[in-house]
């Protein structure tokens, strides 16, 4: 059986796998008003009545702070003296979003609404409780509603972006993804997942473009690199894609998923030593992870390159599993800006031996199908990202 038999048949493999290893990260764009905005609508209340407004500024202050109970408090008081203000009902929907009390957070918003009809923000924060539900229809619609108020929402185009995509209307979220890239340029999370839509439309170089623009303003999204690693290797750039998958896993030393990669690469190139390393290395970092199936499955790529060009009963073909996304309710309030780090298992160089390196706490890898929520303007710090992975 020649070479280049085994050579597609890996690579066959090699592209069913990476579907797997290189699961689909959507990144929610959470509840507005935070941080130096918050200060700014504490000022600028419209109010008559000056205890609202006070109470409202306390409460506020105690939402900034984490102290979200004594915030409630007040806002609820606020109200009570003047209920027309819609912004303390967008404070109140964003703190039960926190705690994970959506239906009364879509209430909340929908208040903020009715009450003020020209309130961008707060349709925003609509869009996002019902997206949260699954309302994902329903909350385009408060999307497209809060850009028609402000167009210059990035937010919205990203946010709706994702709700397309999770509809499977690919082209719609492209088109949002690119008019949200348009007005804020410094997304990775948006040129990531343009990458991803863009790979489902086969548009390849332009994910390839996509993906390095996203590592250029986070480099340590490991997800980014097997994907763009995956679209080398499919377009015979091998040594690029080798490349790619080395830099991963120099940067997230637990990653199955490129050492896996890396050695479909070697070994297609046959560098069996080399294979066989990173097949062990993966096959390791899969059984701490608990992901025994996989773990099991790359034992016979292991006794195919310890044999070298000898053939032996062909692999068996890997599990197929589709990338999907879950919404989490986890949030931030510290930094205005905005950005992604996916803990997907990574290697070591093309120096790995043998023996294994200094692990971190492994993941679960059904766990990197999962997406964050993040807080609208807000950063999410890598530690917190990868303990959410």
């Amino acid at each position: 059986m020649s070479h280049n038999y085994h050579s597609h048949k890996y690579l066959r493999l090699y592209s069913r796998i990476t579907l797997f290893a290189a699961s689909v990260l959507l990144t929610l764009t959470a509840p507005s008003f935070l941080n130096t905005h918050s200060k700014l609508l504490a000022q600028n209340v419209v109010t008559q009545d000056l205890e609202a407004a006070g109470l409202y500024q306390q409460g506020v202050i105690r939402y900034s702070r984490g102290d979200y109970q004594s915030g409630e408090m007040l806002l609820r008081q606020a109200l009570q003296r003047d209920p027309n203000l819609a912004a303390a009902r967008t404070y109140l929907g964003n703190i039960m979003l926190k705690q994970n009390r959506i239906e009364s957070a879509v209430q909340e918003y929908s208040e903020a609404v009715r009450i003020d009809p020209n309130f961008a923000e707060g349709y925003f924060n609509l869009g996002l409780g019902l997206h949260k539900q699954g309302q994902r229809e329903t909350a385009i619609t408060a999307y497209r509603q809060a850009l028609v108020v402000n167009p210059t929402m990035a937010a919205a185009h990203y946010n709706m972006g994702l709700a397309l995509y999770e509809l499977g209307q690919i082209n719609e979220s492209i088109t949002a993804y690119q008019q949200g890239i348009n007005i804020d340029s410094s997304n990775a999370n948006a040129y990531y997942n343009l990458a991803i839509a863009l790979e489902q439309t086969g548009q390849v170089q332009e994910a390839m473009n996509s993906y390095r623009q996203a590592l250029n303003i986070n480099p340590d999204n490991a997800a980014a690199y097997n994907r763009l690693g995956t679209l080398m290797a499919k377009s015979g750039l091998t040594n690029e894609a080798v490349a790619t998958y080395q830099e991963s896993i120099r940067r997230t030393t637990v990653n199955p998923d490129a050492y896996y990669s890396i050695g479909i690469a070697w070994m297609n190139q046959g560098e069996y030593k080399k294979a066989n390393r990173a097949f062990k290395r993966a096959q390791q970092q899969y059984r701490q992870q608990g992901n025994i199936q996989l773990a099991e499955k790359i034992e016979e790529l292991i006794i195919q390159t310890a044999q070298g060009d000898r053939p032996i009963t062909p692999a068996a073909s890997e599990p197929q599993v589709k990338p999907e996304a879950t919404v989490q309710t986890e949030t931030t309030t510290e930094n205005p800006e905005t950005q992604t780090q996916t803990e997907t298992p990574t290697e070591d160089s093309e120096n790995t031996n043998s023996q294994p390196p200094t692990e971190t706490q492994p993941n679960n890898e059904s766990e990197s199908t999962q997406t964050k929520v993040i807080e609208f303007g807000q950063p999410v710090s890598a530690e917190s990202e990868q303990n959410k992975s």
